[in-house]
């Protein structure tokens, strides 16, 4: 049966305070798995609630940490997340940054020590939706090689990309830079599903469509070289300029014995000190139309702009409830189990 959002979101902010996190931080983590949910991603979506909370129980990542200015200096900022929940410090840090925007036309904030945050665009929309555009990239835990290499140095390492569009929703960009994020094969073994060919290799360098050999192995770069090039300059930028971890020194949301040493960079433009809001919406209004107006390719029956989906599948899910895979829906009855929280779904 589908299952109302709104249920989701009591359970998970449950699940999170029942593990030490203030209530209004839980329902900051839970909101964004239930919007993953809700847009589509079920890769990032209540499938990472017990990942998340068997690291809060681990101890690696602190239930009740704040955020500190290392560097606070008008436009650009640093901030050290000391080892908190990566979705709090990021809403955190994506607010300072449209504060410093508003105020300077253009703000730069780095967020080092954090964790794995889930969807970016989570945050960036944060930024359309306050007449902002808004660039942000994170690092992440080895999961692909270096090209031309068979050991798992380089992150998916994601970035996005945000901007209002007037009467249209948001445009919205969230990619990995492997030829697919690697929760989507977790999503397929969780389904019980193989991977499409292309996605993966074993920990022999050979091609696989077995969705367990892949989190084994390696996880193929997009567009070959180009996306592995990609993934490095995120990190430099998520790790090595924030001044957090970098490469093989990242841990992922999966693990439970060390800390994430996770960093993100966010940079937001105030539209508003290059041209009036009216105007830029008008233009975002007249690309959008030119890109659904061209003619269809065979086997479409829409041109979509990026983010046009994900508004759709809101609207869907929210008016018909949710679907998970019954895998999910046992591990969620696992945390009521545990939890003593009563699972309503």
């Amino acid at each position: 049966m589908p299952i109302a959002p709104e249920q989701l979101l009591d359970f998970a902010s449950k699940a999170y305070q029942s593990a030490g996190m203030p209530p209004a931080d839980a329902r900051i983590v839970a909101d964004t798995l239930v919007q993953a949910d809700l847009w589509g991603h079920q890769s990032h979506g209540v499938l990472r609630l017990p990942w998340y909370l068997a690291r809060l129980k681990a101890g690696v990542c602190n239930a009740a940490a704040k955020p500190k200015h290392i560097v606070d200096g008008g436009a650009v900022a640093v901030i050290d997340g000391g080892d908190a929940m990566g979705q709090v410090l990021m809403v955190h840090a994506m607010n300072d940054a449209i504060a410093r925007a508003k105020k300077h036309g253009i703000a730069a904030v780095a967020l080092r020590h954090s964790n794995h945050f889930g969807t970016a665009l989570y945050y960036t929309l944060m930024a359309a939706r306050a007449g902002c555009v808004a660039f942000l990239s994170t690092n992440a835990s080895p999961a692909m090689a270096p090209w031309g290499g068979r050991r798992k140095t380089v992150g998916t390492n994601p970035w996005s990309w945000a901007a209002p569009a007037g009467s249209f929703a948001p445009m919205v960009l969230d990619i990995a830079n492997t030829g697919v994020a690697r929760g989507k094969v977790y999503l397929a073994r969780q389904k019980g599903q193989p991977i499409p060919e292309g996605w993966a290799i074993d920990a022999d360098g050979v091609p696989t469509t077995d969705a367990q050999a892949a989190i084994d192995g390696i996880i193929l770069p997009m567009a070959g070289h180009k996306g592995y090039a990609i993934a490095v300059m995120m990190d430099m930028l998520s790790g090595v300029l924030t001044g957090s971890a970098f490469a093989s020194e990242v841990a992922g949301p999966y693990q439970t014995d060390r800390k994430s040493g996770a960093g993100h960079l966010m940079i937001v433009l105030d539209i508003a000190t290059m041209q009036p809001l009216a105007d830029f919406n008008a233009r975002m209004e007249t690309l959008i139309r030119e890109l659904k107006s061209v003619p269809l390719a065979q086997g479409h029956d829409e041109v979509f702009y990026p983010g046009e989906l994900e508004a759709q599948n809101e609207v869907r899910n929210r008016r018909d409830g949710l679907t998970l895979p019954d895998d999910t829906l046992a591990d969620l009855a696992k945390v009521a189990a545990e939890t003593g929280i009563a699972a309503n779904f």
